[in-house]
Formats: C-alpha cells, sequence, structure tokens
C-alpha cells in the first residue's frame, strides 16, 4: 500500500490540472508528507496556487520555479526527493504543428533532463504521465510523447545497479482538464450554437480522480518499464454538446490537423506485449528486467489475445447523456446547470 507519509515528492508541471488534484490528494490522504516540491515555469500559477496553499497551513509545500529543459534546475529541484510524477509537457496538438522545436525541447528533451536528474539523485520511483495520442501518433505532441515513453521505459535498462523504478500511465482526455472540451462547450454555449470537429468523433474518458489513482498505483505497483492504461468508458462529441446545451445547434466545423476521429490506447502491434491485470491493462516492456512469471503471478495478469486494440470508438464501455451531466457537475463545475 502506498504511504507518502515522511517522503519527499515532486511533481513538474506541478501548477497544471492534474498536479493541483495530486496535490489535493497529498494533503489529504498523507498529511505527513515531508516535502512536495511544485515544479513549473508559469510564475503565475505558482503565485495563484500558495494562495490556496500558504505556507503557514502546509509547511511540506516549496514552489520551485523551473523548466524542464533546463537540466541543472531539473537537478536542483531532485535534491532529497524520493518519488518524481513528471506531468510536465506541451500538448496542445495545434501549437506543437506550429512550434514543432519547441514541444521536442520540452517533450523529449525534458523527458531526458528528468530521467538523468532521477538517476544523479536518491530518487526510488518515477512515474512520467502520457496520453492517447502518444499511441499510433498522427501529429508531433503525439510523436514527442511516444518517445518519452520511451524513454522512460528504457531508463530502467541504463540504472545499473540504481534501485529506482521508472514507469508510464496513458490515458485519454481528463474531463474538466485545461484546455479540454467540456470547460470549452460551457463556456461557447452562450453563443446559441457548438462547434463539432466531427459528429462521429468519440473520446475515452477519465476523471481527475481517477488519474491521480492511476499514478499512485503506479508509484505503489511498478516493477519497471510497464505503461499502464485504465479500463475507462468512451463518449460520443455529439453526446457531451447534447449533455451541456440540449437543442443547441451543433455545427460541425471538420477536423483539425492532426487530431483522430477515433483515440486509440493499445494498438495491435502493442497486444503482443500487453497484459489485463484488473482494472488497468499495461504494455510490458519487449525485455523486462524482472521475471514474467513471477509478474504474472503477482498481479493475476493475463495475456491479452495478439491482435487486441483498444480504442474509444470500438470500446464496450460508454458514457450517456444524462450521466455525463452529472459527471460535469461533480467532477467538472459544482454549479453546472442546463440552460
Amino acid at each position: 500500500m502506498l504511504d507518502l507519509n515522511n517522503k519527499s515528492i515532486l511533481i513538474t508541471g506541478g501548477t497544471g490540472s492534474l498536479g493541483k488534484a495530486l496535490t489535493r490528494r497529498i494533503f489529504t490522504h498523507f498529511p505527513d508528507a515531508s516535502r512536495l516540491v511544485i515544479f513549473s515555469r508559469d510564475e503565475q500559477k505558482q503565485f495563484q496556487m500558495a494562495q490556496q496553499y500558504p505556507a503557514s497551513q502546509y509547511p511540506a509545500i516549496r514552489f520551485f520555479i523551473g523548466d524542464v529543459r533546463d537540466r541543472d534546475r531539473v537537478l536542483r529541484a531532485m535534491d532529497q526527493v524520493d518519488y518524481v510524477i513528471h506531468a510536465a509537457a506541451m500538448k496542445h496538438v495545434p501549437i506543437a504543428e506550429y512550434n514543432p522545436s519547441e514541444c521536442i525541447k520540452t517533450n523529449i528533451g525534458g523527458a531526458e533532463n528528468v530521467i538523468h536528474a532521477c538517476l544523479q539523485t536518491g530518487v526510488q520511483r518515477c512515474v512520467a504521465l502520457s496520453t492517447d495520442k502518444a499511441c499510433a501518433p498522427i501529429n508531433l505532441y503525439g510523436a514527442t510523447k511516444l518517445t518519452s515513453d520511451k524513454l522512460f521505459v528504457a531508463a530502467n535498462n541504463i540504472k545499473g545497479k540504481n534501485p529506482i523504478v521508472f514507469s508510464v500511465v496513458r490515458y485519454g482526455n481528463v474531463m474538466g482538464s485545461n484546455g479540454s472540451v467540456i470547460p470549452f462547450f460551457i463556456k461557447k454555449r452562450k453563443d446559441g450554437f457548438l462547434p463539432i470537429t466531427d459528429p462521429e468523433m468519440t473520446r475515452f474518458n477519465i476523471t481527475l480522480d481517477q488519474g491521480v489513482d492511476m499514478v499512485f498505483t503506479a508509484l505503489d505497483q511498478a516493477w519497471g518499464g510497464e505503461i499502464f492504461i485504465p479500463k475507462i468508458p468512451s463518449y460520443r462529441i455529439t453526446e457531451v454538446a447534447e449533455a451541456i446545451a440540449p437543442g443547441v445547434e451543433q455545427r460541425v466545423i471538420g477536423i483539425r490537423p492532426g487530431e483522430k476521429v477515433h483515440e486509440e490506447m493499445i494498438t495491435s502491434s502493442d497486444s503482443f506485449n500487453t497484459y489485463d491485470i484488473g482494472n488497468y491493462y499495461v504494455i510490458l516492456p519487449t525485455r523486462p528486467n524482472w521475471s514474467l512469471e513471477k509478474f504474472m503471478e503477482a498481479f493475476n495478469a493475463a495475456k491479452v489475445k495478439n491482435g487486441f486494440t483498444y480504442n474509444s470508438g470500438g470500446n464496450d464501455q460508454w458514457v450517456a447523456v444524462e450521466e455525463l451531466r452529472q459527471l460535469i457537475n461533480d467532477h467538472v463545475d459544482d454549479s453546472f446547470s442546463v440552460k
């Protein structure tokens, strides 16, 4: 069972939606955490977050300005840190397409810096956040995150006698996160129409709390090199629009460059190394540095069929309109109402 009491934790990109959710959970469930370092380059977001977590009430918190591109700064931030959660990334698809070098520096160069800093300090475990867009990527953001995933998986091969464990969590669109479709639709409904890219579009759905659960599962249970993937429902973009603004015109504007109609998290090529462990699938490294037989026994893991795929369009779990409304009210905007 994961216990972060008396542990020092660092979150890169800690002022983002998931970083704040992780912070809230850590202080709620592990009040004796010795230190929580919020590492990000956004001064204003750090200032705002510091108002929520004043040092007088949360003496363990540290706000550390820095960029994952800066290896020296990352190394300094990890001094005496036990656990690292790597959430920093450039994630907006169109911005990454227009600024490819910047995306590569952050998502790939930053991943390398985090890995090397972990190996040079006393970090025990590191979990990196991935995305469904890293699976069979068709845009630069997805390609950089796939590369990042590969770097973190391979980091277990270069650690030597260092006992550190690196793993990855991959999931779909986090409900209500910054820049996601639900808060966008809530803002747009006053215009009298909602812009729909493609009426056939589907996406995976996961709440912030479920995302936090995944990170904690990986911190607690990873053996090294796994990519954890949750079993989560899908939604249709048209039903999200209907849940937020019933009866309002849905205006089709066309799919954006680098966007998929259905999101994938496991391809048929991944299936050869994918196992079902209950609430999650895990893609295992091709050559793990531990016993596969012992892993299967420990997790009661079952190999998926060769050729198995996991994508939002072919899912067997779906979130309907009424449930979406309730989820939005519970997890996105507690003042949400249908108008």
